[in-house]
C-alpha cells in the first residue's frame, strides 16, 4: 500500500505560469530585452531558475549569457515579491489532497523552485496544514532529478520510499521517482505531454486530480 507522496509543485498542483513569466518578463524588462511567451516559458521551467533564466536569456539572443550573473539577481528579488501573483490550485487538487490526508497519507512538496518561494507558494495557496514537509532547491541540495532530497523526505516522513508515490508533471519529475526507487504519477494537467512523461518511466498516468485517489485505494 502507498502510506506517502511527495509532490512537485508548479504544474502539478499549482497553476504559476502566469507568475513565473511575469517575474522572468519583468527581469528580461531590466536589461532593456524583449519578453518571452507563455509557451516558452512553459518549456523552459522545471530545472530550477538558473536554468529558467538561462534558457530564457538564450531566447531573447543573450547566447553567451554575458547578463546571467545580473539577471539571477534581479530575477530573485522580484519573484520573490511575485512567487505568488495569480498562482491557484488547478481544479480538483484541493480535495484530492483533503482525501489523502484523511486517509492517513503523509504528504510532502519537493520542487526546483527556491526553497523560501516554495514555502510561500505552498502556504499562501494551501494554509499549513496540508503538508508535513515542503522543501524547495537549496544550495547545498542537488537539483532533482538526484534523488538525495527525495531520500531525506522520507526518511523525514519515516516511510519506506517503496510505501511513497512520486507525483510530478515533468520528465524531470519521472527520473525523480525512476532515481529513487519510486513508483512515479505522471499528471497530463501541468508543463509536458503524456508522450514526454511515458518515455520517461511514468508508472501511472492521470487525467485529473481524483484518479491519484483511486490508485492508492487499488493499491490497497
Amino acid at each position: 500500500m502507498y502510506r506517502a507522496c511527495i509532490f512537485d509543485l508548479d504544474g502539478t498542483l499549482t497553476d504559476t505560469l502566469e507568475s513565473l513569466t511575469f517575474s522572468v518578463n519583468e527581469t528580461l524588462r531590466t536589461f532593456s530585452l524583449p519578453g518571452i511567451t507563455h509557451e516558452q516559458c512553459r518549456s523552459f521551467v522545471g530545472s530550477g531558475a538558473k536554468v529558467l533564466m538561462e534558457r530564457a536569456l538564450r531566447a531573447v539572443g543573450d547566447e553567451s549569457l554575458s547578463r546571467l550573473e545580473e539577471a539571477m539577481k534581479v530575477y530573485g528579488r522580484i519573484f520573490q515579491e511575485y512567487c505568488t501573483y495569480d498562482v491557484t490550485p488547478y481544479d480538483g487538487i484541493e480535495n484530492m489532497l483533503q482525501v489523502l490526508q484523511n486517509r492517513g497519507m503523509k504528504l510532502a512538496v519537493l520542487s526546483n523552485k527556491p526553497h523560501k518561494q516554495a514555502v510561500d507558494v505552498v502556504t499562501s495557496v494551501f494554509g499549513e496544514n496540508l503538508f508535513s514537509l515542503v522543501q524547495g532547491q537549496m544550495e547545498a541540495v542537488p537539483k532533482k532529478p538526484d534523488p538525495t532530497a527525495v531520500y531525506a523526505i522520507v526518511d523525514a516522513l519515516g516511510v519506506p520510499k517503496e510505501e511513497c508515490l512520486y507525483v510530478g508533471d515533468s520528465d524531470i519529475d519521472m527520473q525523480t521517482g525512476q532515481a529513487a526507487g519510486m513508483d512515479t504519477v505522471g499528471v497530463t494537467w501541468g508543463f509536458r505531454s503524456k508522450e514526454v512523461l511515458r518515455e520517461n518511466g511514468a508508472t501511472y498516468l492521470v487525467d485529473q486530480p481524483g484518479e491519484l485517489i483511486a490508485i492508492v485505494e487499488e493499491k490497497e
